[in-house]
């Protein structure tokens, strides 16, 4: 699999005395080696770059070990689109259609027609430490900026303006996300404001940040500073260490063997084919073989 890593594909920044805090993520050329390893039509690869670019930008807010998914399972013609990412920015996602519903919908359908009526899940996983913490809010509104906006507004204490972009450059493909969001007070940095001032200082950003164009966003020459010092420069833009991000793929052989050996022998027989028995992963679409009879099987089943 891909040994690749964009060093500054997450950005922080905050506001100096301002109630605005958020990030800019670049995937760069991480995103076409994770969006092509399916052949799938570009509407659906368009939406796959905009789920990654958001988990990847929600998974770096985790404050300790573990991972942040979304997922998404509706009627339309994408029966299911995963991305998850771990905190240290292992990133990993897959979509899958039917090919026959998706040619009913023309050439640029909307996410909303992409996924029909379903839900989205946002699940962090703290690992067995910890219980897993689901928000699941039903598919609403026509992009997916929108429906995670459902997500915000329900599971959030934070006020966030999310914009995502994904597309189809010379290079390959690229897909980014900006978030920010409306810290209580000033975050502890700088001077006290008053409400008014708190609001009047979010409204500023939020105008700002609506300048944004994909374009922008999307452009592997634009350094991701000289794109945010464009909008802030003079609201007391700060920039924060840049995290990196990474194929995060984490299937393996030795893994896959230890998930076979928990069947029972009878159903490792019925898996064979030819002596052979065949495991994908669905992230990477990689075929992992075993032989049959290298894999005894659960003890006590015959």
């Amino acid at each position: 699999m891909p040994d690749l890593v964009v060093p500054r594909g997450v950005n922080p920044f905050h506001l100096d005395g301002k109630p605005v805090r958020g990030r800019l993520i670049r995937l760069g050329p991480l995103a076409d080696a994770l969006m092509t390893r399916h052949s799938s039509p570009d509407s659906v690869t368009r939406l796959l770059g905009e789920a990654l670019a958001l988990t990847a930008g929600l998974a770096s807010a985790l404050k300790y070990r573990g991972s942040f998914s979304l997922q998404a399972k509706g009627e339309g013609p994408i029966t299911m689109l995963l991305a998850d990412c771990t905190d240290q920015g292992e990133l990993r996602g897959y979509a899958r259609s039917d090919p026959d519903k998706l040619a009913q919908y023309g050439r640029n359908p909307s996410a909303r027609a992409l996924l029909g009526r379903g839900y989205l899940a946002f699940t962090v996983d703290q690992g067995d430490e910890a219980e897993r913490y689901q928000g699941i809010v039903p598919i609403e509104g026509a992009s997916l900026t929108e429906m995670a906006g459902t997500y915000f507004a329900s599971s959030e204490q934070l006020r966030t303006h999310l914009r995502l972009a994904c597309a189809k450059t010379e290079k390959g493909w690229r897909a980014t996300a900006f978030i920010m969001e409306r810290v209580a007070g000033q975050g502890g940095i700088g001077p006290e404001l008053d409400e008014i001032a708190q609001d009047d200082a979010w409204d500023t950003a939020l105008a700002l940040a609506s300048t944004l164009k994909d374009e922008e966003m999307l452009d592997d020459e634009l350094p991701p500073e000289t794109l945010l010092h464009r909008l802030f420069h003079a609201e007391g833009l700060a920039l924060g260490q840049p995290r990196a991000l990474a194929y995060g793929c984490r299937c393996s052989r030795s893994r896959l063997a230890g998930v076979l050996e928990g069947f029972p022998m009878a159903d490792l027989d019925h898996m064979a084919e030819s002596g052979l028995i065949t495991m994908k992963c669905e992230f990477c679409n990689y075929d992992f073989r075993f032989d049959r009879e290298s894999i005894r099987g659960s003890a006590g089943h015959a």
